[in-house]
């Protein structure tokens, strides 16, 4: 089952993931809500739309914007509605 790990804490655990661009998305409720800080980080993509971002804080450490999510994605995109992904520090294993 696919986890997302970060500082060796699995802050998402699903086997109900998308994979999109080679980034796993996992389902938003899989996402561990205490381990994350809302962000004003947004960004647009092309063809999915404007995303938007977590940081990742737990024991005193933080890694800004390494959760993202498009909160109302393109038709095209409708694929990763309700879905988070990762980047940065955070690794994706099975």
């Amino acid at each position: 089952m696919p986890k997302a790990v970060w500082n060796d804490v699995v802050v998402a655990e699903s086997d109900d993931t998308v994979l999109v661009e080679g980034n796993h998305y996992f389902p938003r409720a899989a996402l561990r809500d205490d381990l994350i800080r809302e962000s004003d980080t947004h960004t647009v993509c092309p063809w999915k739309g404007t995303a938007s971002y977590y940081t990742l804080a737990h024991d005193g450490r933080t890694s800004p914007d390494a959760v993202w999510y498009y909160p109302d994605p393109k038709p095209e995109a409708e694929m990763v509605r309700d879905r988070v992904a990762f980047w940065k520090d955070v690794r994706v294993v099975d």
